[in-house]
């Protein structure tokens, strides 16, 4: 399925292209639209401030819009059913959508990121309504309906999308359950589009029937390489999580500034992911698990999940190889047991901040973590017992077979430097603490931890005293039994120790958007002029 590799010769292209334009060039600039005004027709949508546009539909526009173009949309409700009127052929690798976007170099802007709505309910029914009849559940195949997904960019490349919402969208028999998606190609090793933007983005979900009809991915991106910004995007009631990078050959190229991840099961999730991404000046709350980024041998390939920088970079933010980079975000009050959750992000530890589960070359710096119950942050394994894919092998992707856990990835050289602690740990289990570090194989190189501000110590204790350094060759294992056995316990590896508390699931919670999310403050910006546009201003 798809190509087996991406050859030296490409990798290094698109690194040379993620160090010269991308992530590591502009990881402290703006990621918003430039005001200067750009080329390329305005295709318009809906009807705004009494002015009425060419196209009745987002998908009408896409299908007439070409490189360089604009696709401005007015506030309203958009019913978008690409995806149900003209069927895919295949249903295995989410390349459907309400919207699906096939040109690269477009431009989707909505004029008002609240009420501009892409909604995968159906027709007639109210916007974005959580009754079970209102639901659109996708085309029936084979019996079983495969699900929808929202906008859908498939294998083109420099994409912007921009101020408006999306909710509902719901999973299936297929790969659907994605709001908004850059989708390069999934279930290969490929990159299969580069660059991509998207900013004052909402991604939602208001109805919960069952975890096989959930919503699973809020903004989303695979197989896609940078350069590429997320900013000011907001993602909740998400089964997997608010938003995900994955499967991008430590090339992903990102930085994401200014997200807001809240209710559900993970806040962030990041498989295989690496090279230059920079997560910063973002919030997570109120999560199962605040923030995860894992190592898997099965699922969005290649394995691991590296941070070290393309091409063997320095990066300007660290001034060492660790180009993955999170700084400067809160993560607080993910205590959540309540959330939407399948899968491994289940398995997400509740009451933890962050985790990095088999992670490598990744720099934690800067952030405060705050009102976590269990852990602030932990630096633990990934066990994989499942069935490689395309042909990968546990040891030639960095993992240890184990007994009773499978491939195991430890998280190597990593670390975790100046942050502050606040009230974590409270839940008051042994080894509950501000940040932990599992570590079940030896000779591996060590993760470090220094100048953390941790009123509630580490597990195992003085962990800055015993490795202040990365790099170093960790001769023997590093997995104390209370550690170990709360881990396991918390994430549903394994039993739980007598005595031992954490918040179980009293019922599935969905919230409402909150009413604070901010609209771009000139969706003109940028855009060639128009019946709406005009200078770079709203026509009025």
């Amino acid at each position: 399925m798809g190509s087996q590799g991406v050859k030296k010769s490409v990798l290094a292209t698109i690194g040379a292209i993620v160090l010269s334009g991308g992530v590591l060039a502009a990881c402290s600039s703006s990621s918003t639209t430039s005001p200067t005004t750009s080329t390329g027709r305005v295709l318009t949508v809906g009807t705004f401030h009494d002015k009425k546009g060419e196209y009745v539909t987002i998908q009408a526009a896409v299908d007439a819009a070409k490189k360089g173009d604009w696709i401005l949309v007015a506030p309203g409700d958009y019913k978008e059913t690409a995806d149900v009127s003209n069927p895919s052929a295949s249903t295995d690798n989410g390349q459907f959508g309400g919207v699906l976007v096939t040109t690269s170099g477009i431009h989707i802007r909505g004029m008002d990121r609240t009420t501009t709505v892409v909604d995968g309910t159906k027709a007639g029914a109210p916007r974005c309504s959580s009754r079970a009849a209102d639901q659109q559940f996708g085309v029936v195949k084979d019996g079983k309906a495969i699900g929808r997904n929202g906008i859908v960019v498939s294998k083109a490349n420099n994409v912007s999308i921009d101020n408006l919402t999306v909710c509902n969208f719901l999973n299936g028999a297929g790969d659907g359950g994605n709001e908004i998606w850059w989708n390069g190609d999934l279930g290969t090793k490929a990159i299969g589009l580069t660059g991509y933007e998207g900013s004052y983005l909402t991604a939602t979900s208001t109805f919960y029937d069952g975890e096989d009809t959930a919503a699973q991915y809020g903004i989303f991106s695979s197989h896609a390489a940078g350069p590429a910004t997320w900013t000011n995007i907001y993602g909740s009631n998400m089964n997997d999580s608010g938003m995900y990078v994955g499967a991008c050959l430590q090339v992903c190229g990102i930085t994401i500034d200014k997200a807001w991840m809240e209710y559900s099961a993970l806040g962030y999730s990041g498989t295989n992911s690496g090279g230059a991404i920079v997560v910063k000046n973002s919030r997570f709350n109120d999560n199962q698990d605040g923030f995860d980024t894992n190592t898997q041998i099965n699922g969005d390939p290649p394995a691991p999940q590296n941070g070290a920088c393309p091409g063997n970079a320095i990066s300007p933010i660290t001034h060492t190889h660790s180009c993955w980079v999170v700084m400067n975000n809160v993560f607080e009050n993910n205590n959540n047991p309540n959330t939407p959750k399948a899968g491994n992000a289940a398995e997400g530890p509740t009451g933890t901040g962050m985790t990095i589960a088999g992670g490598s070359n990744d720099t934690v710096m800067n952030n405060t973590f705050r009102n976590n119950g269990a852990w602030g942050i932990l630096f633990i394994p990934f066990p994989d017992s499942s069935t490689p894919s395309l042909n990968q092998s546990c040891a030639g992707t960095g993992g240890v077979e184990t007994g009773g856990f499978g491939c195991v990835y430890d998280t190597v050289g990593s670390k975790l430097a100046t942050n502050t602690f606040v009230n974590n740990g409270f839940f008051g289990n042994p080894s509950n603490a501000d940040f932990g570090q599992l570590a079940l194989n030896a000779n591996k190189p060590s993760n470090c931890f220094v100048g953390n501000k941790a009123p509630k110590g580490s597990s195992p204790a003085n962990l800055e005293q015993s490795s202040p350094t990365c790099g170093v060759n960790r001769s023997t294992a590093n997995a104390p039994t209370d550690l170990l056995a709360q881990v396991l316990c918390d994430t549903g590896f394994g039993s739980c120790p007598a005595g031992t508390s954490y918040p179980q699931t009293t019922g599935i919670e969905l919230h409402p958007l909150p009413k604070t999310l901010a609209t771009m403050p000139n969706p003109c910006s940028g855009v060639p002029d128009s019946q709406w546009c005009s200078g770079g201003k709203v026509v009025r």
